[in-house]
């Protein structure tokens, strides 16, 4: 799947892909600042996260609730030196959990994400425009 949207159609964006049948771990590649955090922010509130989302930049993972109580990690591992910094916190349980895992920077762990994930490719245009391509 590819869509190409702007800022203001983002909610749109986090629908349709949670409708495309998105898989437990979904990881998201782009560069800094093409809006992988915003893209996350509006995926959990169209899974009913009322809380604020914010980047987990510090502490690499924030946890939210759904207003139905299911659970959802969002990972940012942009900070990590090392994969064993990541297993050392624990990731693979979270990973594992059953939970939605939302993670930024899956580059810096590719020993650890499970085969079974999605991947989101988020590209910044020159018209300020984005385009996400979904595996």
């Amino acid at each position: 799947m590819e869509i190409t949207f702007s800022l203001e159609e983002i909610n749109d964006v986090a629908k349709k892909l949670l409708n495309s049948g998105l898989k437990q771990i979904v990881t998201f590649h782009a560069d800094m600042g093409a809006g992988k955090t915003t893209l996350i922010k509006a995926i959990a509130k169209q899974m009913g996260v009322e809380d604020v989302t914010a980047s987990p930049t510090f502490s690499l993972v924030n946890e939210y609730e759904t207003e139905n109580g299911d659970i959802i990690y969002h990972f940012d591992l942009y900070r990590l030196n090392t994969e064993e910094e990541a297993y050392d916190m624990g990731i693979d349980e979270y990973f594992y959990s059953g939970n939605m895992c939302l993670i930024e920077w899956p580059e810096k762990t590719p020993n650890l994400i499970p085969l079974d994930h999605s991947s989101i490719n988020i590209k910044q245009l020159a018209d300020g425009k984005r385009r996400i391509t979904l595996k």
